[in-house]
This record gives structure tokens, C-alpha cells and sequence, in this order.
């Protein structure tokens, strides 16, 4: 393996771009295929010696703000922004001051899920992992794609699967609730660096202005595959003895959601 993979990376995409796909003219006759530094510079706004140092190696942490701008250029995909990610090695926790978020769920709360049965629960720590989650989450959310993942993660569906642009109407809102649950709690400069990265302006906007403290109850509108529209009580508590973990239930709001859930579920998620 490459001792500098994250500049051959940088090349390869620069190599495989063509003026048109970003909105250049040909302009003259190119001895190489693909776009030169200066245009890729250009359109990052980075400096031509940075992006140089960048693919040669001399330079291999760059900020997230830097891979978000240079992915835009590079035509990236959500998969190619998350490898040029996991490339600079920026995730990383400086010295260790930061706990990491909690990624273990004790007995006792695994008995509360049980009891939970059949509503749709879900365990969920600070950057979004959902850690467990009951059989009634699993019919809720699954079809729409909320649970893929090892593990499932509630940050990275909202800002990076498009399925998730469908399944919630007010999608905005949403986002901005995922931001203030990172931003409730110690600073994790690791994943929202890797937010950045993969979500661009749709995080970072996010991030300078919204504040912390998500909604501790409220509703929220599904389109749901195979129940139809859908709206959702939902109620998030924070457990303070188990590292910033919030339970997160939601019930159908009104009557039509109820009767929508009995025809897609084996159980009766109401009384």
C-alpha cells in the first residue's frame, strides 16, 4: 500500500473529472485527462500550492471544511466522501480528552425496550447510533431505511440516504433537531467533521446556527412505505446515568396513524 493514499486518491478523481461535468469550457488541448490544479483549486477555493502539497503528500490532515470543498469539484459520491474521510485520519480524538460516546447498553435498559414491546422504541446515544430498539422500531422505521448500518446511525440517514428526503416531509426540521442533539453534550469535533465531509453546507449551516437542546417531545410526519402518511408522538428522555443515551418512543398521534399501523404490523401497536 501507498505510503500517500490520500493524494493518489486526489489525483485519480482530479484525472477522472471533465471540465464539463463542473461547468468549465474544454479550453485548449489537455496533455492529461481530467481537470489541472488550478481549475480544481479554483473551484474548492484553496490555493494551487495547497492542493500540490495535498496530492504529494506533505500535507495529509487537511479540515473537514477543506475535503467538503474539494469533494464538490471531485464529483464525489456519499461513499467516496466518506473514504477520503476515513484517508485523512481526522477523526481521530486529540490527546483523548473527549470520552467517546457511549456504545453499550446495560441490562437493565434492554428489560425496559422488552417491556416496551409492541410501541417503537429506540435506544440512541449522543452522535446518533442507535444502540437497540424494539420490534415495533424495526416495522416502523426499517422500511424506510432508518436501520441500516452496523450500527444504525439517525445522523448519517438524515444528512447522507436520500431515502430519508422522501420518508420525512419536514425533513429541515429534522436536520436541524439532529445538529442540536450533537451539539447537547460534549463537543465530538470527530463526527461532525465527518458530517462535514459527507453533508457539506447542509451540516455546516447547520451547525453555526442552530443551537443545542433538541425538542424533548413534538410530532413527526412519516411517508412510510407501506403504512402510508404517518404521524408520530414522539417523547425523547435523557438517561444521565449512561453517557449522554436519550429512549426515544413513538406513538401514532391520531387515529388514522393507529389504524394505518394495525394493517402493517403482526401486532397491535395500540391499545
Amino acid at each position: 500500500m501507498s505510503d500517500n493514499e490520500l493524494g493518489n486518491f486526489l489525483r485519480a478523481r482530479r484525472a477522472e473529472v471533465t471540465p464539463a461535468e463542473v461547468g468549465l469550457p474544454p479550453g485548449t488541448r489537455r496533455r492529461t485527462p481530467g481537470l489541472r490544479r488550478a481549475e480544481v483549486a479554483m473551484l474548492a477555493g484553496v490555493s494551487v500550492e495547497y492542493l500540490i502539497r495535498l496530492e504529494q503528500g506533505r500535507d495529509r490532515r487537511p479540515s473537514p471544511q477543506v475535503l467538503a470543498a474539494l469533494a464538490g469539484p471531485l464529483r464525489l459520491t456519499a461513499a467516496e466522501r466518506a473514504h477520503l474521510y476515513r484517508l485523512t485520519k481526522s477523526g481521530a480524538i486529540c490527546g483523548g480528552l473527549v470520552q467517546a460516546p457511549e456504545r453499550t447498553v446495560r441490562p437493565g435498559l434492554r428489560a425496559v425496550l422488552d417491556q416496551l414491546e409492541p410501541a417503537a422504541a429506540m435506544l440512541v446515544n449522543q452522535v446518533g447510533d442507535v444502540l437497540a430498539h424494539t420490534a415495533g422500531m424495526r416495522r416502523l422505521a426499517g422500511p424506510i431505511g432508518l436501520l441500516d448500518g452496523d450500527p444504525p446511525n439517525m445522523m448519517r440517514y438524515v444528512f447522507t440516504d436520500a431515502r430519508a428526503r422522501t420518508a420525512l416531509p419536514d425533513w429541515a426540521h429534522v436536520a436541524d433537531e439532529q445538529v442540536a442533539m450533537l451539539k447537547d453534550g460534549p463537543p465530538r469535533p470527530d463526527f461532525a467533521g465527518e458530517l462535514t465531509v459527507l453533508a457539506g453546507a447542509e451540516f455546516t449551516g447547520r451547525a453555526e446556527r442552530v443551537p443545542g437542546l433538541p425538542r424533548a417531545h413534538g410530532v413527526l410526519r412519516l411517508a412510510h412505505p407501506e403504512a402510508g402518511a404517518l404521524r408520530m408522538a414522539y417523547e425523547m428522555m435523557v438517561l444521565p446515568g449512561d453517557q449522554g443515551l436519550r429512549l426515544v418512543t413513538h406513538l401514532p398521534a391520531d387515529e388514522a396513524t393507529a389504524e394505518a399501523l394495525r394493517r402493517i404490523s403482526p401486532l397491535r401497536l395500540v391499545g
